[in-house]
């Protein structure tokens, strides 16, 4: 049987009712929700199904209902039966998902740590002052030219996600961001926007919440993974606790380099991969990536059902 890789999405695919339609895992589905909840003291069940909207995207809450979305499917996967992976994966947020499912983090610490981890993340940059943006079209050495060119001392982006070949994210301070996206569309760019994304994820902007999440990493206990977790940060797997720590906290500064870990993942012999979370983000990414893959999205229970068994 091929070697399989669980992908775990992050921020951008959450949706007010996420995990609806999935009625024989209800119970399931709800308890996870509940304590997530019961660890961070609010009803995160009632904002994921009723919201409103605005307060789910708020990065802060954002984090905490995607990591338990996510970590729902997982124990469903296991409760049906369904083994271990090969090796797992996490895109950005989704990093601390697979940490959770490998046993290396507990999951109410993670809960915890994903709610403050967005708290510093949104407190880092004034309102306004920071943008991200998605270019398409163009090589990523052409995106990297760009940003370098149009950075200045006070006023920088940088290549944030390397998502899939001819599709990259940028991010930054707002003014550089603009330019940037005036830049690629004149190289040629198929597209270039900016995102309504206020936050400049993976970006040096991010540097003034890395030692207070560092402190609330050092605070939860951190294992070895049952099984090989790669990091954005280097697509490499780790093992000891305080690398694992350090990882989590350098990731915030530095880009995700979902493309070179998907490939690394392929050379390492996976030929399925499985996206354990709302939506199907990292499947479209996937298929851009290795056609000859097989991409699977958990969010039917035919599909949980038919992971499970190995189908």
């Amino acid at each position: 049987m091929a070697k399989t890789a669980f992908l775990f999405p992050g921020q951008g695919s959450q949706s007010v009712g996420m995990l609806t339609g999935l009625d024989e895992f209800d119970n399931a589905i709800r308890a996870t929700l509940d304590e997530a909840g019961e660890a961070l003291g609010r009803d995160l069940a009632a904002l994921v199904r009723e919201g409103p909207e605005a307060e789910l995207n708020r990065t802060e809450w954002t984090q905490p209902a995607m990591l338990a979305a996510d970590i729902a499917l997982w124990r469903i996967y296991r409760q049906l039966g369904g083994s271990i992976p090969h090796a797992m994966a996490g895109h950005s947020l989704g990093e601390y998902a697979a940490l959770v499912a490998a046993g290396s983090i507990d999951f109410a610490d993670a809960v915890r740590v994903v709610h403050r981890r967005g708290r510093l993340m949104q407190a880092a940059v004034g309102e306004g002052e920071g943008s991200m943006a998605a270019v398409l079209g163009l090589d990523d050495a052409v995106v990297e030219r760009i940003c370098s060119d149009v950075s200045t001392d006070d006023s920088v982006v940088v290549a944030a996600n390397y998502n899939a070949p001819g599709q990259i994210v940028i991010a930054g301070h707002a003014a550089a961001v603009d330019r940037a996206v005036e830049a690629c569309s004149a190289a040629g760019a198929r597209r270039a926007l900016r995102l309504p994304v206020s936050v400049p994820s993976h970006t040096p902007l991010m540097r003034t919440a890395t030692e207070d999440l560092a402190a609330a990493l050092a605070e939860i206990d951190v294992r070895a993974p049952t099984c090989p977790v790669l990091h954005n940060l280097d697509r490499a797997p780790r093992e000891a606790p305080d690398d694992i720590r350090r990882a989590l906290v350098d990731q915030l500064t530095h880009p995700v380099h979902w493309t070179g870990t998907i490939r690394s993942l392929v050379d390492d012999g996976v030929a399925r991969f499985l996206e354990c979370g709302p939506g199907r983000v990292l499947c479209g990414l996937g298929k851009r990536i290795d056609r000859a893959a097989d991409w699977i999205a958990l969010e039917q229970a035919g599909a949980l059902h038919d992971a499970a068994s190995g189908a």
